[in-house]
């Protein structure tokens, strides 16, 4: 990846973090009070972040990054399961002897 693509990825990154937080920041505590964003900035604000993501992800596929770069929760189940090396090709039950 050259100087160029990752300013462009930082750039990126800085404004789909400032707009989750304006967002976060606006949102009211309690469903039941008015949310101060139009409904038209919000639709505005979904359509730019869709735009950073979609520029984010051809940065990482001309950069050869194929892992995604996906925020997730510590309590999350992981997506990959870590096999023993002595246990591959076990099938998971021994047989019983007779």
């Amino acid at each position: 990846m050259n100087e160029q693509s990752n300013q462009e990825r930082e750039i990126m990154m800085v404004m789909r973090k400032l707009l989750t937080t304006i967002v976060r920041e606006v949102t009211p505590e309690s469903k039941s009070l008015k949310h101060p964003l139009s409904e038209k900035t919000i639709q505005d604000i979904r359509y730019c972040l869709g735009l950073i993501t979609a520029r984010e992800k051809e940065l990482a596929d001309e950069g050869g990054r194929t892992a995604q770069e996906r925020p997730y929760f510590v309590d999350e189940p992981p997506q990959t399961k870590v096999v023993p090396i002595s246990n591959i090709g076990k099938t998971g039950k021994e047989p019983e002897e007779e």
